[in-house]
């Protein structure tokens, strides 16, 4: 008896121990990433969800990662096939360097290389004069463009991002939202990715070659696809990256980060693994309306796709908020081409809204697209409101 009560008590002490681990395993498993930075952020570049933060939207000097903004306005202004012809001003410039000498002619799109894989200061200083008209132009340009896509608290005094104004500053989330806007234009999304560039130097035999010094790029992760470094006594290790695995698209930022490489990789590592994109809402015919009067008429024009954790799934919900219908629109007659909204929320808070439109008898009928093969397809619908 004694014996059998010895086996059992092993058997409970076992199974608790086993329990016990396996609860501390999930936990550290679902935790979010240790940072050293003192402020940080993980955002997806497809939906703009941000993944994980911390004091992402405080004002803080941001170094070189102003190159980011340097460059998509250099990318943008269709002149980077254009001859630049640098002046004493930015051959002139402190910090790194392209190493560039007054009068020498370089193509913009050379010095969008340099800048962004050298961090040279001299190139900013070019490249602002040119596509500017002078520095000041430039750095006009820089705020009308933070103010276009959303940076709320960023402000721009210079082109390369050296301690030389007080009013020069950023916030993680600011550099992730340009960071994620600038990744849309293909041209800059190549130079940021790339490892190495070649570029004629006139007064040598032989080319200017740059190595990006991006280390997450060229040698510590091999999901990297850019970003930009930055480093200044004030500011100290400012970082940009991005990186993208199975499809999945990720921004990390962070500023004043003594382990900025391995903060990266954790946030990273961490988005990769607990988020996925799932498709909401699918692009065509709402299938499940029921009005007679939108049904196999009302139709989205695009697709809903969010980044979630698979138990986040259920708490997606869909509501459409329908016009109240007309008499004549029975016969189809005046139906205005937008009819409602279809509104996604997750939890309670609202994600994403889709207008919702009406198409006639004998109009094509829009085909559903699959937005990513990999992506899980659901719908979810509350119902449909008389009044929107």
């Amino acid at each position: 008896m004694g014996v059998n009560r010895k086996r059992a008590r092993f058997y409970i002490y076992y199974f608790l121990i086993i329990a016990f681990l396996f609860v501390s395993v999930s936990g550290k498993v679902l935790a979010a990433p240790s940072v050293s930075s003192q402020k940080a952020i993980l955002m997806d570049q497809e939906t703009g969800r941000v993944l994980y933060e911390k004091d992402a939207h405080t004002q803080s000097r941001i170094a070189s990662i102003t190159k980011i903004m340097t460059a998509i306005l250099a990318v943008e202004s269709g002149k980077m096939d254009q001859e630049v012809t640098v002046s004493q001003n930015a051959a002139g410039t402190e910090g790194s360097s392209l190493y560039l000498k007054a009068g020498e002619k370089i193509k913009l799109e050379d010095l969008v290389y340099g800048l962004m894989l050298r961090s040279g200061n001299d190139g900013a200083v070019a490249i602002a004069e040119f596509v500017g008209g002078s520095l000041d132009g430039f750095v006009y340009m820089m705020n009308e463009k933070a103010k276009e896509i959303g940076m709320e608290n960023t402000h721009f005094s210079n082109p390369h991002g050296l301690d030389d104004h007080e009013d020069h500053y950023s916030t993680a989330y600011d550099m992730a939202v340009l960071t994620r806007y600038s990744m849309e234009n293909d041209r800059y999304k190549e130079i940021a990715g790339t490892k190495v560039h070649t570029a004629p130097n006139p007064d040598e035999k032989w080319d200017r070659k740059w190595k990006n010094k991006n280390r997450l790029l060229t040698e510590l992760y091999k999901y990297s696809t850019g970003g930009k470094t930055g480093y200044t006594k004030l500011a100290k290790r400012t970082l940009v990256s991005t990186a993208s695995k199975d499809g999945e698209n990720l921004i990390a930022v962070t500023l004043n980060g003594p382990d900025d490489w391995n903060d990266h990789i954790g946030m990273f590592e961490y988005g990769f693994k607990h988020y996925d994109y799932k498709i909401v809402l699918e692009k065509g015919n709402i299938e499940k309306m029921d009005d007679k009067i939108y049904k196999n008429h009302a139709y989205l024009k695009r697709e809903s796709v969010l980044t979630l954790k698979d138990d986040e799934v259920d708490k997606v919900k869909v509501e459409y908020k329908m016009l109240k219908p007309k008499q004549e629109w029975v016969k189809g007659q005046h139906v205005p081409e937008v009819v409602g909204k279809a509104v996604v929320y997750l939890g309670d808070k609202e994600v994403d809204t889709l207008p919702v439109f009406y198409k006639a008898s004998g109009e094509k009928k829009e085909e559903k697209s699959w937005w990513k093969f990999w992506a899980y397809s659901f719908e979810s619908i509350i119902g449909v409101r008389d009044h929107g």
